[in-house]
């Protein structure tokens, strides 16, 4: 059976970076933090009380009313602000497919729990009849991608994709599979996650795993640096259009991007720490580069997983050598969570973006705070400044609790 090439057509980002993509970016490339002390929330008595949090956001009404605003959970519209900035950038709006060819697979986390610790306050504090009737709707994963079918009128395959920090890859991935097989013309992919919150800033610090400096938040995410000391948490949405590439070019669609490989692993290691040799991470990059056809020493750019933490950073790094040998050092590395935090169940979607932007652009995002290289992180990861290079193929990287992994694979159009 022949598989259909993947395009990607439209993009739409929102992080700590900014409101919009081209704001994300511009701010990626000149190496800003978007990392910051809190404000939408008293943080007294919390461990950590800085995140990659957005600013002034105000979904559009068209949108989403103003009452159901408030009924229906943050991670809900950022999927809906940055599918509809992806959807316009794709022109998919003018393109003739039945709506039962259009569908949508995202990947969250954690989903809603700002509204699950708030109904539950409610409920301990005022019983159970004072629960809002739009608790369930609001906090449930696959409500995003439940809304943008319904604003849009997307009829195709709609779920959603859970499985830790590597669930927006994953969707990725697997619409990229659905319109390989023909059974969708495009989909609406990528990942949204809100949570930062006291009760998941609690869990996280509670297993050390996020870093504590409290008193410098634009310099807490460190990837590669030996004074790293844990991963930041992160809020936002990285969303793809993707096309049958045949028919993207058919219809006059500009094509930014094109999908080449995809893989995906696992640990079977332990619930939290990655495999030390990174074994599950150099199996999936593995099945990338088989899947795709293309040589390693094409790969210009890798996009990592790179949380800041000091396990995470060297597995990766080991499994980056062991997949592409002595290319390993020619090629670039860096990881956009040192600017963003960890977006945790969005990050792949948001990280794709980056690769997609860096095969656009010819510049390359940088990884900031790295002042005291670790020596067992010996790659180039593109130090504190954006560099010019002009790449064929990039590649992003996405793990997760559990040792679940995931790799993608973008090829620059020709």
């Amino acid at each position: 059976m022949k598989l259909n090439r993947v395009a990607v057509t439209g993009m739409g980002a929102i992080c700590g970076l900014g409101n919009s993509l081209d704001e994300v970016w511009k701010n990626a490339l000149a190496g800003k933090s978007g990392i910051t002390t809190l404000e939408r929330q008293l943080t007294e008595g919390w461990p950590v009380t800085f995140g990659g949090e957005i600013k002034n956001f105000k979904l559009d009404e068209s949108l989403m009313s103003l009452k159901d605003q408030d009924r229906f959970d943050l991670f809900n519209q950022y999927a809906l602000h940055s599918a509809d900035e992806a959807i316009k950038h794709s022109g998919l709006l003018d393109a003739k497919y039945a709506p039962g060819k259009i569908g949508t697979i995202f990947g969250t986390g954690l989903g809603g729990f700002p509204h699950i610790e708030a109904n539950y306050r409610i409920f301990l504090e005022k019983g159970a009849r004072r629960v809002s009737p739009f608790f369930i709707p609001s906090c449930i994963p696959n409500m995003p991608e439940g809304l943008v079918s319904i604003h849009y009128g997307f009829q195709g395959i709609n779920f959603a994709v859970a499985s830790a920090c590597a669930s927006s890859a994953h969707a990725i991935g697997l619409a990229a599979s659905e319109i390989m097989m023909g059974r969708q013309d495009a989909m609406i992919t990528g990942g949204t996650e809100g949570v930062i919150t006291g009760y998941t800033i609690a869990g996280f610090a509670s297993m050390k795993a996020l870093s504590k400096r409290n008193d410098e938040p634009g310099r807490a995410s460190r990837p590669y640096d030996l004074g790293r000391d844990g991963f930041v948490m992160g809020e936002g949405a990285g969303i793809l259009v993707l096309e049958n590439y045949d028919k993207a070019l058919a219809r006059g669609a500009r094509i930014i991007a094109e999908v080449v490989g995809f893989g995906a692993s696992s640990d079977a290691y332990h619930i939290t720490a990655p495999h030390p040799e990174g074994t599950g991470a150099l199996l999936c990059m593995q099945q990338t580069m088989e899947l795709s056809g293309v040589r390693n020493e094409e790969v210009g750019y890798i996009n990592a997983h790179g949380t800041s933490t000091p396990l995470g950073d060297v597995a990766e790094t080991q499994a980056i050598k062991k997949v592409f040998g002595d290319h390993a050092y020619k090629l670039h590395v860096s990881s956009t969570k040192s600017m963003t935090g960890h977006l945790l169940g969005a990050a792949g979607g948001l990280e794709s973006i980056f690769c997609i932007k860096a095969l656009e652009t010819g510049m390359l995002p940088p990884t900031i705070n790295l002042e005291n290289q670790d020596p067992l992180c010996d790659l180039d990861y593109v130090a504190n400044k954006a560099i010019k290079k002009d790449i064929r193929y990039a590649l992003n990287n996405s793990f997760g609790f559990g040792g679940t992994n995931s790799s993608t694979l973008f090829k620059k159009p020709v």
